[in-house]
């Protein structure tokens, strides 16, 4: 049985216009709180059937989440690396669903490598964001979202490592929606993507510098940016104070929290910079989640709000 549940498909008033349907694909509603319970809660699946005995992941936070949620469900023991970014909640929530965690580095490519050396025999690596197990269960969401609303004329999503957006595209090809645009939004000192598509190839950002943590894997999978290369892909950005306050319009339409990753993929919606976002009568926004922020840290990151 999936690790992960369905999530509905819901319209939202606020977010659209008289002329264009905004559909919100609820991943945030997921039990680990985010949408890699998917793609992670396929990928331990398969490695527990496989006879893996411990589950490793290194992770910003919510990959981290999810793994140490897959591990619970499984039966099996759960270690997570974690740089030194990850929030306090994050870690906390992690042990809370039992995994063993620990801190190295100042960035996620630092607490990987760190990760690569513990690794013992039956241990199963479940990677964050660039596995084909991991793109194989991120693509179920499109599948549901197929069967519960129209066919959309652009898809958004944030963009960090790219897992996402690789099941994503994954599963638009899968439901025939071939030419459907796909909409890659991040946050302006996390745009790994929006680099690479500069110079027609991946590359490193020196750092990230934006406070949507959770986005920031500073090169972008090999195998996100060739789908650059494949089908309609725009590559946006928004401002860390944009993304926070889309996650406090969510909180006030919808009553839910999403971190300022998540938030990104709203701002870009509202902004309607790219030609799909203006043309599309339906618009299906992957509304990814996230568990590390709270309601009062998105106050507190967006300072006064205008009465």
């Amino acid at each position: 049985m999936p690790l992960h549940r369905p999530t509905p498909l819901l319209q939202s008033d606020g977010f659209g216009t008289p002329a264009q349907r905004v559909w919100l694909k609820l991943e945030c509603l997921q039990p680990s709180g985010s949408f890699k319970a998917r793609g992670i809660g396929h990928a331990a699946e398969t490695h527990a059937a496989r006879g893996a005995r411990r589950l490793l992941s290194s992770s910003g936070g919510n990959a981290g989440i999810a793994v140490a949620y897959s591990g619970r469900q499984l039966g099996l023991p759960v270690r997570v690396v974690v740089p030194e970014t990850t929030s306090e909640r994050a870690k906390a929530l992690m042990r809370r669903l039992g995994a063993e965690v620990s801190v190295h580095g100042r960035s996620w490519h630092e607490a990987n490598e760190h990760l690569a050396t513990l690794r013992e025999e039956h241990d199963a690596f479940i990677h964050p964001f660039d596995d084909p197990l991991v793109w194989q269960g991120h693509a179920t969401m499109i599948a549901e979202a197929a069967t519960q609303g129209p066919r959309p004329g652009a898809v958004v999503l944030s963009v960090g490592g790219g897992g996402l957006m690789c099941g994503v595209l994954q599963g638009m090809h899968a439901a025939g929606w071939h030419d459907v645009p796909l909409v890659a939004v991040e946050t302006r000192g996390a745009e790994s993507l929006h680099a690479a598509v500069a110079v027609g190839r991946p590359v490193t950002l020196p750092a990230i510098t934006s406070l949507a943590t959770t986005l920031g894997a500073r090169q972008v999978c090999d195998a996100a940016f060739e789908w650059t290369r494949r089908h309609e892909v725009h590559s946006l950005t928004v401002s860390d104070d944009d993304a926070v306050r889309a996650c406090l319009a969510v909180a006030d339409e919808q009553r839910l929290i999403v971190e300022p990753a998540c938030g990104a993929a709203i701002a870009a919606t509202v902004q309607r910079q790219a030609e799909p976002l203006r043309a599309a009568a339906d618009v299906l926004v992957i509304l990814c989640g996230g568990v590390s922020t709270t309601y009062e840290d998105l106050l507190a990151m967006a300072g006064p709000r205008p009465n």
